[in-house]
């Protein structure tokens, strides 16, 4: 069978490919500490479970949601983001109730780019920006993400033909994989930017609620004049510990909802309406889980760049997000060193060459495992001597 073109472009995916080689390690009988994907270690809180097992005894969840949410949760959204960010949404046209924030992602891609439009993707970033670009027929243009910048894009870089031609472009702050969070002058200047040539604004804000020392992230839509331009994902997947679930939310631009709708309706058929009473409980639940959650994390991320730092990094606090973006020795591939830290440490992170190609010097290290283990990775990073040199 032949392949389409648009499918011999995509590589396997990375997680799917990291998942292989931590079954094949523990084939071998390695006692894994797994530091590499960002699925949260807890179970969902119970009184959200119980509001699913409430619902699914309502015959009335059981058929089709409607397509674009039920009314409930597209205003308990609208209820979280004005309590959240202050930003006003209109539930009916502002919208819209996603199977996670990826599948929203994806199909506004298709959505929004005709064959040969170029996607503007930061680099490193979630590969999905750049996998359903390909898919979509579009092609990316690569916004370099460096430390000398604070892992923000530099806008004025960008080719003033590259920017005439490009159809969106796409941020995700606080960031996967960095762990950086953007000062509000970048997304000021992203807006202009984006205004300036006609591009649509993607907004990836999974990670906003996942937060340290007092930080706090900012929507997109809290920019003056950002509902011109841009359309935000959320999930509910981070800050609830709902990844299985697979619910989310896509907000903002009008229009831009409008075309991700007719891509929506033609694919799927919306999240379970029982799950959609989930996460209307979730959203109007209030912020106390996920202070205590944080509390933990930012523990967590202490113990872990504390212990690397002991090694020879100089790692700084992150803000936020479940990762720390770790520097390998000087000389090794981000690969090679992700795969001899499994071999040698049973430790499993992901390579930052799998995020794109100025990931490459960089390994992504995960806080979703206990303290305890944390702490017994790098003391067998140690025993093993992973030592970090310039």
């Amino acid at each position: 069978m032949k392949k389409t073109d648009r499918t011999s472009k995509i590589p396997k995916y990375l997680f799917a490919e990291i998942d292989k080689k931590k079954a094949q390690a523990a084939a071998k009988g390695v006692d894994i500490i797994d530091l590499s994907i960002g699925d949260p270690d807890l179970p969902t809180p119970q009184y959200i479970i119980d509001a699913l097992c409430e619902a699914l005894k309502d015959p009335s969840t059981h058929n089709y949601p409607p397509y674009e949410g039920t009314k409930e949760f597209r205003q308990a959204v609208a209820a979280w983001y004005k309590k959240r960010f202050n930003v006003e949404l209109d539930p009916d046209t502002e919208v819209m109730s996603l199977i996670g924030s990826k599948e929203g992602i994806a199909h506004t891609l298709f959505a929004l780019l005709d064959p040969g439009d170029i996607s503007l993707i930061p680099d490193p970033s979630y590969p999905v920006y750049k996998m359903c670009t390909l898919l979509a027929g579009g092609e990316p243009y690569f916004m370099p993400l460096t430390k000398e910048n604070g892992f923000i894009p530099d806008l004025k870089a960008i080719p003033s033909d590259i920017a005439k031609k490009a159809k969106l472009m796409f941020i995700n702050y606080p960031n996967n994989p960095t762990g950086a969070a953007a000062p509000a002058a970048f997304l000021e200047e992203a807006v202009k930017f984006c205004k300036k040539n006609d591009i649509v604004l993607c907004s990836d804000l999974a990670y906003s609620e996942v937060t340290f020392s007092g930080y706090r992230a900012q929507s997109i839509l809290e920019i003056s004049g950002a509902k011109d331009v841009a359309i935000e994902f959320h999930s509910l997947s981070k800050t609830f510990n709902m990844t299985g679930w697979r619910i989310g939310m896509a907000v903002g631009n009008a229009e831009v909802m409008k075309a991700l709708a007719i891509v929506k309706t033609n694919i799927d058929s919306g999240a379970f309406k029982a799950i959609q009473k989930a996460g209307v409980m979730a959203l109007s639940g209030g912020d106390g889980f996920t202070r205590g959650t944080n509390i933990m994390y930012e523990s967590r991320m202490k113990a872990l760049i504390d212990g690397l730092n002991c090694l020879g990094w100089k790692l700084p606090y992150t803000k936020a997000t479940f990762y720390v973006w770790v520097p390998v020795p000087a000389g090794m591939a981000s690969e090679k060193f992700c795969s001899d830290l499994l071999e040698k440490c049973g430790v499993l992170v992901v390579p930052g060459s799998g995020y794109g190609l100025s990931g490459e010097g960089y390994a992504r290290f995960c806080i979703t495992a206990d303290e305890k283990r944390i702490k017994e990775a790098v003391g067998r990073m140690r025993q093993n001597k992973v030592f970090f040199k310039q």
